[in-house]
């Protein structure tokens, strides 16, 4: 079966519902997801999303992306975000989006790696608030056409260009065609045995980038979240959002005794915990919420609190126990810093892209801000490229 769009985009997250938001009403818009429309690792998203807070924050959010990122970070990309946070904010406001508020001001909060709090917040599901709201409203376009349970099989290159993607569902095969094409895929959380992520997350796009020599980055820059709860059950782990640290919960090994500062970032907590485990001849380590009031673990955490609930843990009164396990993908395919790949017409945003913000190591509730700064840039850059084309033309 053919299809035509002026815009096919891959992947229902929150890079590329916002792409769909950010393009004009008169460009035909074909969007597929590999599942059904809310098993987006961005509904999964728990601790919140960062923005610069004044003028007076930007040195210091600057050096805490750059110093989590190891300083591999492309430090044009790291302004990019920063610069465009409260656009965004303003924007996903607009869309319905409710953030926390404290007398009727934002509230922030801190997580780990972050020198003050800068980290806005919808309970311990800011993930589900954003992403919801948005194809909330991506449902409402008229010029959208939508295709669940949808998979790209590869990329249609003609000319040296992007011209489209294949794809596949229980209907048969399709070919899109479309003047620019937008890879949201998501990351690679599905190809590990032990993840926060989806299982259908197998970095589709990379492997089709690979196979066409378009340009990748540091595929080895994978992200090992310190604190999912443990689960002797297969499947995906629980995350156990990093803010819950930032509000005050400690790490303590088999013996109750602290082993590590938890704020600090991701990886070197990571490593202490496994180093720990290894020591102690366990399988996981204790997360203790006890510094926490419980009315802020039952505001904030509802949804942790339920979900360790569920799973016999009362973490108002007890210990819960914790593992590491893969959550974020770092690398993926080389863009520049309107996500545009190194294929003409072909676009990457989100966790499936690189463009340089997280360098080797993701700073904590950067990833939604990322993913929607970088994809309203790819929608404004395929446009106008449009107009550049029609006036040289």
């Amino acid at each position: 079966m053919k299809l035509n769009a002026d815009v096919v985009i891959v992947g229902s997250g929150v890079a590329g519902l916002f792409s769909a938001l950010n393009l004009p009403e008169e460009q035909e818009i074909i969007l597929i997801t590999k599942s059904d429309l809310e098993s987006s690792d961005s509904f999964l998203a728990q601790g919140g999303i960062c923005v610069l807070r004044d003028e007076k924050d930007y040195d210091s959010y600057f050096e805490d992306t750059m110093k989590a990122g190891h300083y591999e970070n492309r430090k044009e990309s790291v302004d990019i975000m920063i610069r465009n946070s409260r656009d965004i904010i303003n924007d996903l406001v607009k869309y319905g989006v409710e953030f926390e508020k404290k007398d009727g001001k934002f509230a922030y909060t801190r997580e780990g790696a972050h020198s003050r709090p800068r980290i806005l917040f919808h309970e311990d599901v800011t993930g589900k608030e954003i992403t919801s709201k948005l194809l909330a409203q991506v449902k409402k376009l008229e010029n959208v056409k939508i295709y669940e349970y949808t998979e790209m099989t590869d990329v249609i290159i003609e000319n040296g260009k992007c011209v489209g993607v294949k794809a596949e569902n229980e209907n048969g095969t399709y070919e899109i065609y479309a003047e620019n094409t937008i890879l949201a895929s998501g990351g690679i959380g599905g190809t590990y045995q032990h993840s926060t992520n989806f299982p259908h997350l197998t970095g589709d796009a990379i492997e089709i980038a690979k196979k066409h020599n378009i340009r990748l980055e540091h595929l080895d820059y994978v992200q090992i979240h310190p604190t999912t709860l443990y689960s002797k059950k297969p499947g995906r782990r629980f995350l156990i959002s990093e803010s819950v640290r930032g509000e005050g919960a400690l790490l303590y090994d088999k013996n109750g005794n602290r082993f590590v500062d938890e704020l600090l970032p991701r990886d070197v907590v990571t490593k202490a915990i496994q180093e720990q485990m290894k020591k102690d001849g366990t399988d996981h380590v204790w997360l203790s919420l006890e510094k926490i009031p419980k009315e802020i673990i039952l505001s904030h955490f509802p949804n942790i609190y339920q979900h360790c609930l569920e799973e016999g843990y009362d973490a108002t009164k007890e210990w819960i126990p914790v593992v590491p396990a893969q959550h974020y993908f770092m690398g993926g395919i080389w863009v520049d810093s309107d996500s545009h790949t190194s294929m003409p017409n072909l676009y990457a945003v989100g966790e499936t892209s690189c463009n340089g913000v997280h360098g080797k190591n993701r700073l904590a509730s950067n990833s939604l801000l990322e993913s929607l700064v970088f994809a309203k840039r790819a929608a404004r850059k395929i446009m106008s490229e449009k107009q550049m084309n029609k006036a040289t033309a």
